[in-house]
């Protein structure tokens, strides 16, 4: 078995929808970055990659690649999902908690694990996300931006049919 942990952050900007986990958050800024700029799902995606020593996300989906402009991540996600199986590793749970002082996640805590799960193909029992405040302290607790980390465990995929 494999552990993996992965990180991210971006800064909170006016005029950009805040995707979290594949969950369009109603607030007022979004994440600013190349892609959607879904902290919580690169988090998960570098845990992922890190644990089967494929590289990170940025190696995979680099931002100078204008063809990830706008990405959608959930969609990232599957691909790395894909490239973990091909490789030879099932992945057995994820755990990512975010870090935002605004807007109050709680309510949409159920859908990102429904989603992260399905990109996954994992069931929503194997995917825990859990939201934090800073207690206003650091540029999450400031408002400036969001963060997230994930872990995840991986072991070799047992072959098909016992063979």
């Amino acid at each position: 078995m494999r552990i993996g942990h992965g990180y991210d952050v971006h800064r909170l900007t006016a005029g950009r929808r805040l995707i979290l986990g594949g969950v369009e958050i109603p607030f007022e800024k979004g994440l600013l970055g190349h892609s959607d700029a879904d902290v919580l799902t690169h988090a998960v995606m570098d845990a992922l990659l890190g644990a089967a020593a494929l590289g990170d996300i940025g190696k995979l989906f680099p931002d100078t690649d204008p063809a990830y402009a706008g990405a959608d991540s959930l969609a990232l996600l599957g691909r790395v999902s894909a490239l973990l199986t091909r490789e030879g590793w099932a992945v057995e749970n994820i755990d990512a908690t975010v870090l935002a002082q605004a807007p109050r996640l709680a309510p949409h805590i159920p859908a990102m694990r429904r989603r992260l799960a399905e990109a996954c193909g994992l069931a929503e029992g194997q995917v825990s996300v859990k939201a934090t405040t800073e207690e206003g302290l650091g540029f999450t607790g400031s408002g400036q931006g969001i963060a997230a980390h994930a872990v995840c465990l991986i072991s070799p995929r047992m072959p098909e049919n016992g063979g």
